[in-house]
């Protein structure tokens, strides 16, 4: 079994008076940890925000009943929290009136369970992201030598667990997660009766994977008003399917300020939303591929070190370009994605010039580990 990284973190927070919270998409394995954390101990009960009757059994409640419904259970996991009605309320009224009880949460919407517990629980929370399985997870199970010869593998298919553990069925999985059930809750959370428009929006955004996107045109595309595209974006990126990069600009007249990129959490995702699993060797989107992988195993990195960075990309109006721009304790250092390890590519003198404490690195496979452990 994969070990994942979250699970000394939260090892290491329990009983600590404060409710635990893991975010991250449907599928990406937060019920397994919490099994691989809790098993079947008599100690546990599982309650699935899923389900209408621990839906109803959360609407009027109160600190009594709920000590007789724990019972001598003194570890609560409640999954899929967000589809409980004022969940956040509820949290608050068992961390203060039980305090002997561990409460456990999981969410896949950001957007509703993020909004109903973040007041009610301040100071009163640990809050984590989960996200699929990282290079850095797969290096630590197998080696790296392993995790490096499967790169080619990884940029197709992806890091989802399911995908992981069922070698040769790959293509099935992500086609059944990627044709609602990861998007589950913006369906549910717009209630949109037809997501043919949503599907369309998420196709573009695939095949736009390292550009510059456009709202307008992305509109015009899925037959969606401007204003409903952003909103879809949003939404799309409160359940872990996607997240946006935005351009870095400090004092040239130039730089692109308010232009954007947007990325898939994962690439099995994004290949399953175009119908494209052919190998690398039979590709034209390669630099996408490695650009969209290298920036979300990047990201999960940062997160789970706890490491503080702000990251963007640079471009200017003359369409110079730099894939990654990362700020951290005052230092800016800028990285080209390149696959080819003898790619060629050098970074732009007016970047340079008016960033001369900047630091310049090409990240490609044969040095990728540096950069991603």
């Amino acid at each position: 079994m994969i070990e994942r990284i979250l699970e000394k973190t939260i090892k290491s927070h329990l009983n600590t008076g404060k409710a635990i919270i893991l975010l991250g998409a449907r599928q990406v394995g937060k019920t397994t940890l919490l099994k691989t954390l809790f098993g079947n101990s008599p100690d546990v009960l599982w309650l699935n925000g899923d389900e209408l009757d621990v839906q109803a059994l959360f609407e009027t409640i109160s600190a009594t009943r709920l000590k007789a419904i724990f019972g001598n259970k003194n570890i609560i996991l409640i999954d899929e929290a967000q589809r409980i009605k004022d969940i956040g309320l509820r949290m608050k009224l068992i961390t203060d009136q039980i305090p002997e009880v561990q409460l456990v949460a999981t969410g896949s919407s950001a957007f509703e369970l993020a909004n109903q517990v973040n007041e009610p629980l301040t100071g009163r929370k640990w809050e984590y992201k989960m996200y699929p399985v990282s290079f850095g997870e797969m290096v630590a199970h197998h080696g790296l030598l392993e995790e490096k010869r499967m790169l080619p593998h990884r940029m197709v298919f992806g890091y989802y667990p399911d995908v992981i553990n069922n070698v040769g069925v790959e293509k099935e999985i992500l086609k059944q997660l990627s044709n609602s059930y990861l998007y589950k809750d913006v369906l549910l959370l717009e209630q949109i009766k037809k997501p043919e428009g949503l599907i369309k929006l998420l196709q573009g955004l695939a095949f736009q994977v390292g550009s510059q996107v456009s709202y307008n045109e992305l509109s015009k595309l899925c037959g969606l008003d401007a204003k409903t595209v952003e909103k879809y974006i949003v939404l799309l990126e409160q359940t872990y399917i996607v997240y946006r990069v935005g351009s870095f600009s400090r004092n040239l007249r130039s730089e692109l300020k308010k232009s954007r990129k947007i990325y898939f959490y994962d690439n099995g995702i994004r290949n399953a939303l175009i119908a494209n699993f052919n190998p690398l060797e039979l590709r034209q989107d390669i630099g996408a591929l490695w650009e969209n992988f290298v920036f979300s195993e990047r990201m999960k990195y940062l997160h789970y070190q706890q490491k503080w960075t702000n990251t963007w990309y640079w471009r200017t109006k003359e369409q110079k370009e730099i894939d990654c721009i990362e700020e951290s304790d005052g230092q800016i250092t800028a990285f080209e994605f390149k696959w080819q390890p003898n790619a060629k590519f050098k970074a732009p003198k007016l970047f340079l010039e008016n960033y001369p404490e900047s630091l310049f690195k090409i990240i490609h496979r044969d040095n990728v580990e540096d950069f991603l452990l």
